[in-house]
């Protein structure tokens, strides 16, 4: 999840003009092909639910 995540802002990024298309490559390039600003919105602010932050070694 937090990696579509990460996709999800780096797109909204590019779209928005704050970064470079050139910089953006795999999943985030397709993001901006493909969403509309709203849904890589909701998703980029998403807040992960149910999902650790850290696995302590055992």
């Amino acid at each position: 999840m937090r990696a579509r995540q990460k996709a999800a802002g780096a797109a909204l990024s590019a779209k928005n003009g704050d970064t470079p298309m050139s910089e953006r490559q795999g999943t985030a390039r397709g993001k901006v092909e493909t969403m509309t600003e709203q849904p890589l919105e909701e998703l980029a602010h998403t807040r992960p639910t149910g999902l650790l932050e850290h696995v302590d070694p055992d």
